[in-house]
């Protein structure tokens, strides 16, 4: 099959998030090849439950729809935020390309900084691995469970339900909502999700005219770092809904890979580094998994409240 002159069909969760960020893969695609997309929404699970992600399966179900309907033929490919990949293969899916990254730090979402947010301050996330590194940070906090996008997670802030709310940094950029940011955690603070600040584009791994297309957006330092970052995810066997925290960056022609495991009580950390030549980073990635689960982050990753 070879790409004709009708526009490629981009499926995209429904979020005001989700379609900005691609309609950005699709503006910087036209841009490049001179080939019209469109947007086609999509409906996933994770969209339709309230529930926490860890109680519907967590991994793959903001992305698990896109990838059926890629498969039927009903879109061309996909974009995805990049942390909510499986980090197994799909048959028939490949990942054509991984943009460059945006700012993949956490946010505090607050008039206040984290040291300032009096004893006992409400604050909100869905994420173990924001409630794990938090706790650990400011043992004092109540943690919120929350899920919905993030103008309703933000709304609970303004309107004094919660003291505070932790999102993505990059997700609060892509639609401008970076005023709501009280303080930006540095990843000695608090580590992102494995491949946290990056977009994912996929497509059926038999159109390697397509694949050609995508890799268009591809930016090599990107996958290299979110290949190491995936790759501890990989061998730890944990999903997106795990305390798991990772960070991959290229200094001086190495790949410093960062990564840690944390008790969901905050009570305890095993936080590793490594670094390599970028063109390991898988290995970098899988060699670092390996020395965790020797200090114990398989224990530490099934304790809960």
């Amino acid at each position: 099959m070879t790409i004709d002159n009708r526009p490629l069909r981009l499926g995209t969760r429904k979020s005001l998030m989700a379609t900005t960020q691609s309609q950005g893969v699709a503006d910087a695609l036209t841009r490049l090849t001179g080939h019209a997309v469109e947007l086609v929404g999509v409906t996933t699970q994770g969209d339709v439950s309230q529930a926490l992600l860890a109680q519907i399966g967590g991994t793959g179900v903001f992305v698990n729809a896109l990838r059926d309907k890629i498969l039927s033929g009903e879109i061309d490919f996909a974009v995805h935020s990049l942390k909510d990949l499986p980090t197994s293969e799909t048959p028939g899916i490949a990942l054509a390309a991984t943009p460059r990254r945006d700012d993949p730090r956490d946010a505090l979402c607050s008039p206040s900084k984290l040291a300032d947010l009096p004893r006992g301050a409400r604050v909100g996330t869905g994420s173990p691995r924001r409630v794990a590194q938090l706790r650990a940070l400011r043992p004092d906090l109540e943690i919120v469970p929350i899920r919905g996008n993030a103008d309703t997670r933000l709304r609970k802030v303004t309107d004094g339900e919660l003291d505070a709310v932790v999102l993505a940094h990059a997700g609060l950029k892509r639609i401008g909502r970076l005023e709501a940011v009280g303080e930006v955690f540095e990843p000695d603070q608090m580590l992102p999700a494995p491949g946290q600040g990056s977009l994912a584009l996929e497509c059926h791994a038999g159109r390697d005219d397509l694949r050609e297309l995508l890799g268009t957006v591809d930016d090599a330092v990107t996958r290299r770092a979110v290949t190491a970052e995936r790759a501890v995810l990989a061998v730890l066997e944990a999903g997106c809904s795990a305390p798991v925290g990772t960070y991959a960056a290229e200094v001086d022609e190495r790949l410093h890979l960062t990564a840690t495991v944390a008790a969901y009580d905050g009570s305890r950390q095993i936080r590793l580094s490594a670094s390599g030549h970028p063109d390991a980073a898988e290995q970098i990635g899988r060699d670092l998994a390996n020395r965790l689960l020797a200090q114990g982050a398989d224990q530490l990753m099934g304790e809960r409240d």
